[in-house]
C-alpha cells in the first residue's frame, strides 16, 4: 500500500495560519479612557496652579483598600454618588465646587462646575483589582450624569447621541481625574482632626 504524500501539508498548514491571522480582528475596545500629559520640558520649570479647595474632591486609596473622600471613609459604592454629587453640586452648596455660566454649543448658557477636579492618590500597597474598581465607580459618575443630561436636553441616552450633541453634554461634564504617583503614603483614610 502507498503512503500518503505529505509534501505539501505544511505549505496548507501555512496558508491556513497566515489566513486566519489576516483576517481574525482583536478587540482593542478595552482600558482606561485617560490623556496623559505631554512630557516635561527640560530648562522648563512647571508652572503651579492654584486651586480652590472647593474645587477639588481627594479620592485616597491607602495600603490596606481603604477609600476616602476628603478624609471621610466610604465604601466602594458610596463613592459613585459623593463623585456624582460633587461634580454637579445640584444645590450650588459652599462646600462644592462653584458654578460658573458657560455657553455650550447646542444647549446653550449653562451653570456648570467647570473649575472641578477629582485628585486621586494611591498608597504604593494599594491592591491593583481596589485601584480599577474605584476609577469604575468614578468614570460611572461621569456617564451616569452625561446619561442623565441627555435624557433631560434630547430624550436619548449619552451613548447613542450625535457626535455635536455628544460633545456638547461632555462640554457640560468635563472629565477631570488627576492622578498622583503612588507612593507609600500609610493610613489616608483616617479622618484629620
Amino acid at each position: 500500500m502507498p503512503g500518503v504524500n505529505s509534501t505539501s501539508a505544511a505549505d496548507m498548514a501555512f496558508t491556513l495560519l497566515l489566513f486566519f491571522l489576516l483576517t481574525t480582528s482583536m478587540d482593542t475596545n478595552w482600558g482606561l479612557s485617560r490623556q496623559l500629559p505631554p512630557p516635561p520640558q527640560k530648562d522648563k520649570k512647571e508652572a503651579e496652579v492654584d486651586v480652590n479647595k472647593r474645587n477639588v474632591l481627594r479620592v485616597s486609596i491607602s495600603f490596606d483598600n481603604r477609600i476616602a473622600c476628603n478624609g471621610d471613609q466610604v465604601t466602594l459604592s458610596e463613592l459613585k454618588a459623593k463623585a456624582k454629587e460633587f461634580i454637579d453640586n445640584p444645590s450650588n452648596a459652599e462646600n462644592l465646587p462653584e458654578k460658573k455660566e458657560v455657553n455650550i454649543p447646542i444647549l446653550g448658557p449653562q451653570m456648570v462646575t467647570s473649575g472641578h477636579l477629582i485628585s486621586l492618590i494611591c498608597d504604593r500597597g494599594t491592591n491593583y483589582q481596589v485601584y480599577i474598581d474605584v476609577q469604575n465607580e468614578l468614570a460611572a459618575a461621569y456617564n451616569e450624569l452625561r446619561d442623565e443630561l441627555s435624557m433631560r436636553f434630547f430624550n436619548s441616552r449619552y451613548n447613542i447621541l450625535d457626535e455635536d450633541k455628544k460633545k456638547a453634554v461632555a462640554e457640560y461634564y468635563k472629565q477631570k481625574i488627576s492622578e498622583a504617583e503612588p507612593k507609600s503614603y500609610g493610613d489616608q483614610t483616617k479622618k484629620r482632626r
